[in-house]
């Protein structure tokens, strides 16, 4: 099949699962602001809005099914993308990053792979911080510290932690410069660039990636106000 046997291929199934994967940070950036605004209005405990949320989605059909394509995406964006850096690698060696032409490479390009790692990593810990302990724990039985469904509660006490914060801040920077190369990459190579078209995408990336990334850092700052600083790990 040329989606896997060719670089083409490869490159567009990078494309397709980059761009379905960003789709979901933005949607999950967008729900995370409800916790911002509890925290803004100072929603009475029992009521907060974020809980509700995170009830409606738990454990049922509909979530379940996301998150399996969700983990899909991940590994296929991952996999594909060790693969074409190989390629390119065995290819190009040293010269892999050399300017083409009046176009630069920018930084971003260079260390895709780094920084996909970093994201990869920062993943994990955000897994065993919250999907860990509410949707396992729901479909577990397991008991925490606060219920599986209490999403405010979580947030208040996973960023009560200084150093997590730090990790997290490192991870969100990672993302913000995946973002800024992989978005318009990503048209590029479904040929949705053009000439016209190109230097837009690229500004429609940083534009993209620096609010994706200051809703998620909004949500820590909020957490961080709510609770009234730092109250240790």
């Amino acid at each position: 099949m040329w989606l896997t046997s060719s670089s083409i291929g490869r490159k567009v199934v990078m494309s397709v699962s980059g761009s379905a994967l960003v789709l979901f940070l933005t949607f999950h950036m967008l729900m995370n602001l409800v916790y911002v605004y509890d925290v803004a209005v100072d929603t009475p405990a029992g009521d907060h809005y974020y809980d509700k949320v995170c009830e409606f989605l738990g454990t049922n059909w509909y979530a379940l099914i996301a998150t399996a394509g969700l983990a899909f995406l991940v590994l296929v964006h991952l996999v594909f993308a060790f693969i074409l850096t190989a390629q390119n690698y065995k290819a190009r060696g040293k010269d892999r990053y050399a300017v083409s032409g009046k176009q630069p490479v920018h930084w971003a390009a260079k260390n895709m792979l780094v920084l996909g790692i970093i994201i990869i990593l920062g993943m994990l810990l955000h897994l065993k911080d919250f999907w860990y302990n509410m949707m396992f724990a729901e479909l577990a039985g397991k008991e925490g510290q606060f219920a599986p469904t209490a999403g405010y509660d979580w947030i208040s006490l996973v960023f009560a932690c200084p150093v997590t914060v730090c990790i997290y801040a490192v991870w969100f920077c990672a993302i913000w410069y995946h973002l800024t190369h992989g978005i318009w990459s990503s048209m590029q190579t479904l040929g949705l660039n053009g000439k016209v078209w190109l230097d837009r995408w690229i500004c429609i990336s940083y534009v993209w990636a620096t609010v994706v990334v200051l809703g998620f850092a909004s949500v820590v700052v909020a957490a961080i106000v709510h609770n009234g600083g730092f109250t240790g790990c």
